[in-house]
């Protein structure tokens, strides 16, 4: 099968395609024939060197995927040979076939195309197991989400607007806040020109904030939250070592906390994607919901791709695909 190799921990230009035996697959596992592949920030991170795969994983970049099931192992009944999915890899993602847990898998949404069902599965998993899975959530919250136009940014304000809460987002320029809007975001802050601090704080502070930046935003998010609220840091793109006060904390009694997906368990992936087929797949079916694909890249141009999230060139999601 056709791949996507690093030939070395690096930039973009690592990246090379490459022919790799298709995998096998192990007790309740089903093997995916690729349509696409999602590009994410973790992907990112592993191609510098520093989110080495977890022990057993393929050491392929891609953690999300969609496509159609042409075998399935022992073990596994929920799915048979030519269901179309999309699913949440533990990598392996940029191959031609993947072989996944079928409990990570999910049916594509009604009104969602195959390949742009790629691009569902690591910001939704993600989004939901941090910020609402088996959380009591009020509607009116207000939602401060750092990086509205991104993948997770894009999916946080789908999902907030969709539950009622208030969403803040913010934004490199006005194209990105239009983007957000579009997209249920109550408030769009171009922070090249105005203080999300001094906007949130206006209207009575943060009571939820996901975070992908780190470097000074950490202390700038404690500064915005509102009493009680809660702080989700995803990742660290401006750094992740800071000197900040954190009698804030205290203070407020701020909850601040970050996970990573894929160091999660299985059973919990497992019920975070019956959560999302129960309560939120619906809403592709409905239009309350829309995935946001902003290019499709054959596997020749990973780099380029990679380029283009590195940049923050895009709106929604990067995809890939084997047969570009």
């Amino acid at each position: 099968m056709k791949t996507i190799e690093m030939r070395d921990a690096g930039g973009p230009e690592v990246l090379e395609t490459g022919c790799r035996p298709m995998p096998e697959i192990q007790t309740g596992e089903v093997l995916i024939k690729v349509t696409a592949a999602g590009v994410n920030g973790p992907d990112l991170v592993q191609r510098r060197g520093h989110y080495p795969a977890p022990k057993g994983a393929s050491d392929l970049l891609g953690l999300e995927v969609s496509g159609e099931i042409v075998a399935r192992a022992d073990g596994v009944t929920d799915w048979t040979a030519g269901d179309t999915v999309c699913a949440l890899t533990n990598g392996g993602g940029y191959a031609e076939y993947v072989a996944v847990n079928a409990a990570h898998c999910l049916p594509v949404p009604k009104g969602v195309s195959l390949i742009d069902a790629a691009g569902l599965c690591e910001t939704y998993f993600t989004v939901w197991s941090n910020l609402f899975f088996e959380q009591k959530i009020t509607s009116g919250t207000l939602l401060l989400v750092h990086g509205g136009a991104g993948g997770i940014g894009s999916t946080a304000v789908q999902i907030g607007a969709l539950l009622g809460l208030d969403v803040y987002a913010t934004c490199a320029n006005q194209d990105d806040c239009d983007f957000v809007s579009s997209l249920g975001a109550k408030r769009a802050i171009n922070f090249e020109s105005e203080d999300f601090v001094e906007v949130v704080r206006a209207a009575g502070g943060a009571n939820l904030i996901l975070d992908i930046i780190g470097g000074d935003y950490v202390a700038r998010n404690i500064k915005a939250a509102s009493p009680d609220a809660r702080i989700i840091q995803l990742a660290f793109n401006a750094g992740s070592k800071m000197q900040i006060n954190l009698m804030p904390i205290m203070l407020k009694r701020l909850i601040y906390t970050g996970s990573t997906l894929r160091s999660r368990s299985d059973g919990f992936k497992a019920a975070v994607a019956a959560d999302l087929r129960a309560k939120i797949w619906p809403s592709f079916a409905q239009g309350r919901l829309a995935a946001q694909t902003h290019h499709v890249f054959g596997f020749e141009k990973a780099a380029d791709a990679h380029l283009m999230m590195q940049q923050a060139q895009h709106r929604g999601k990067l995809l890939l695909s084997p047969s570009l």
